[in-house]
């Protein structure tokens, strides 16, 4: 059990759009405030769960799940397994109160949020996409301040103290990056789908991979298919230039050294993207909570960042449609590609924090 003494606690999970903002914030605040406990909380089901026992990071794995879009027994089990883990960490911090919390969403940070609302510890949001999770709606009112990844999402949130901040993202980006045109062959296509995968975003790279491999001699895919989802792929044929991966640590590395990125549009990768100046083909998740990773899209289609294809009938040909362009002309693709964008987020969150602190 970690201690939560004066402790600045991190909780967001899930996923990894909710959980990478976290770890980002999280490295901030080690490098400003040393001698400061940093603890993350988190659920046993998200990816949190399998990056925090590797990592320095002191933390506490609750047993939760999410409750939106499930049937109603499922939906009473969840709630159920939530209100025990709030009452864990309420019981906890009776004793052990912490500094602050800060919240970057999904269910794995429901316990953590609901229990410094419910005790008065002084606790932050985190916002990264353009629409708000159900979550954040419901805890905004009573934030310190809720840091948001986007101008659209603050009108979204009445009566919240909201401020704009971008998206954090990893030390690991914070670097300078090699512009996209000093890239030599062979050019990679970089695939992701998410920390978890994409099943549609896999098969359909799968059916068009051979076709374009064989157009394009001097290119090559690197795929991060999701664990559950390379065991099921493993085995199925492909082309030789094609290698699946369950999961890049580096997403840094792998992002600079691509030419063009196929992936999901959440915010987090979106911030990425960004922060490295690559250029991608963006294809939202269709259930999405409040369509924001649509709306994360199409912001980055609108500042020219991004192409946007939706994920519906005939997904294969019309991503091979629109990959067979940026792959054939060099100068096509890199005007999706920008100089790269400093990203300031994790210091201005943290210092609204120390601000609020005095």
């Amino acid at each position: 059990m970690p201690s939560f003494h004066r402790a600045l606690v991190l909780t967001g999970g899930g996923t990894g759009g909710h959980f990478f903002p976290a770890v980002a914030l999280a490295e901030g605040a080690r490098a400003r405030w040393s001698d400061r406990q940093i603890t993350f909380v988190g659920a046993r089901r998200g990816i949190e769960a399998r990056e925090l026992p590797a990592s320095p990071w002191p933390h506490l794995l609750l047993d939760v799940e999410g409750v939106v879009g499930r049937s109603p027994l499922r939906m009473a089990r969840s709630a159920l397994k939530l209100w025990r883990a709030v009452s864990q960490l309420k019981r906890l911090w009776r004793h052990e109160s912490p500094w602050a919390v800060i919240g970057t969403g999904g269910y794995g940070a429901a316990p953590a949020l609901l229990a410094a609302r419910s005790l008065g510890i002084p606790f932050f949001l985190h916002e990264s996409n353009a629409a708000p999770g159900a979550l954040v709606k419901l805890v905004a009112p009573r934030a310190r301040r809720v840091w948001c990844g986007l101008e659209a999402v603050c009108p979204l949130l009445p009566g919240a103290a909201c401020r704009v901040v971008g998206t954090p993202v990893r030390d690991a980006f914070l670097r300078e990056f090699r512009p996209a045109t000093e890239l030599l062959p062979p050019y990679r296509l970089l695939v992701l789908g998410g920390s978890g995968g994409a099943r549609a975003i896999n098969e359909a790279m799968l059916a068009i991979a051979p076709a374009l491999l064989e157009a394009f001699p001097e290119w090559e895919i690197q795929h991060q298919t999701g664990l559950a989802e390379l065991d099921r792929l493993g085995n199925r044929a492909r082309h030789a230039r094609h290698a699946l991966v369950p999961f890049i640590a580096r997403m840094d590395e792998a992002m600079e050294s691509a030419s063009l990125v196929v992936s999901r549009s959440g915010a987090s990768t979106c911030a990425e993207l960004k922060a490295v100046g690559r250029g991608a083909i963006l294809i939202p998740l269709p259930t999405s909570a409040n369509d924001h990773q649509r709306m994360n899209a199409l912001a980055m289609a609108a500042e020219d960042r991004a192409f946007v294809v939706e994920q519906t009938s005939g997904l294969s040909s019309r991503l091979l449609e629109a990959i067979q362009p940026l792959m054939s002309g060099t100068s096509t693709r890199q005007l999706l590609s920008r100089t790269p964008e400093p990203n300031r987020a994790v210091d201005l969150c943290l210092e609204d924090l120390a601000s609020y602190f005095g």
